[in-house]
């Protein structure tokens, strides 16, 4: 089974307890959602629904992890671990407030674990921090991770990645604090371009990224967008899910064979969150996983 036919498959974790209590990046503003809070938590469930329905029309499997109680940010699953070749590498927090999660994020890759869906656990060595997808995205089209440092996640967790997984990972510095994991910047999509927010990294990161992906592959998103957090996108082969856009950047992925579907996430947005963050894609395969799964079949 090829990459591009293999389903999809995704962790989420429903909002039961969503909701902006504290203040960890630009986008909280725990007064201004409390002045709100009963709207707000209809609004996010209602939300988080049309973002799952949206997955499984498009073909997606879901998997969800069980909301818990304090612990408001688990519904954003990208951060919970990093998964390539069916092996996970559990995310470790920077900050107090979501340290929380990382015992219900082990306890659900080890149920995926005794389900079969995954192989292996791993824990980052040391006291290194990596917080999960957020920090860690992968190109299929060039068989790396893009890993983001500075905010959330250290700059030594990209080695740890790239001698776990056996890949490359090239690690970009984020100075910008509204974008403060890599996955609110940039999105892999599948015929091999990269849609990047230009502002939010270092010169030294920009040139990172222009070394490796060809001008005709780069979709440099300008700021309208990426207050939308546009980036923060799930690609899924000629469709992209997102929460919001303007009709330039559409009409620019329309202009390049990609469908966008538009499923409004403003709630999550208040939190620093968008489609990617909502989701942990658990299927992802290197060239060389996807060569031993050949081999298997």
């Amino acid at each position: 089974m090829t990459n591009s036919s293999r389903k999809a498959r995704f962790l989420m974790c429903p909002p039961r307890y969503f909701g902006v209590t504290y203040a960890i990046n630009p986008w909280m503003d725990p007064e201004s959602w409390a002045l709100h809070n009963q709207t707000l938590v209809g609004a996010s469930q209602r939300e988080w629904v049309g973002l799952h329905r949206t997955l499984t029309g498009l073909g997606a499997a879901i998997d969800l992890v069980p909301p818990a109680a304090g612990l408001p940010d688990l519904v954003f699953t990208a951060n919970a671990a990093v998964v390539l070749d069916r092996k996970a590498l559990l995310s470790r927090f920077r900050h107090a407030e979501r340290r929380g999660e990382e015992a219900h994020d082990e306890a659900a890759f080890r149920a995926l674990q005794a389900r079969g869906l995954v192989d292996a656990v791993a824990e980052l060595p040391g006291r290194l921090v990596l917080e999960g997808a957020g920090d860690c995205v992968w190109d299929e089209t060039r068989n790396l991770f893009w890993t983001g440092y500075g905010p959330r996640s250290d700059r030594a967790a990209s080695d740890a990645v790239a001698d776990l997984f056996g890949v490359e990972a090239v690690a970009l510095e984020l100075p910008d604090p509204r974008f403060y994991h890599l996955d609110t910047a940039l999105c892999p999509l599948a015929r091999g371009e990269v849609m990047f927010v230009p502002g939010a990294f270092t010169p030294d990161g920009k040139v990172a990224i222009r070394e490796r992906v060809p001008l005709a592959q780069r979709i440099e998103i300008g700021l309208d967008d990426a207050c939308r957090l546009a980036a923060n996108a799930v690609s899924l082969g000629n469709m992209i899910v997102m929460s919001g856009s303007t009709q330039r950047l559409q009409a620019v992925l329309a202009e390049r064979g990609y469908g966008v579907v538009v499923t409004p996430l403003p709630s999550f947005r208040r939190s620093g969150g968008s489609a990617f963050c909502l989701t942990l894609r658990l299927d992802r395969q290197s060239c060389a996983g996807a060569e031993t799964s050949a081999a298997v079949a």
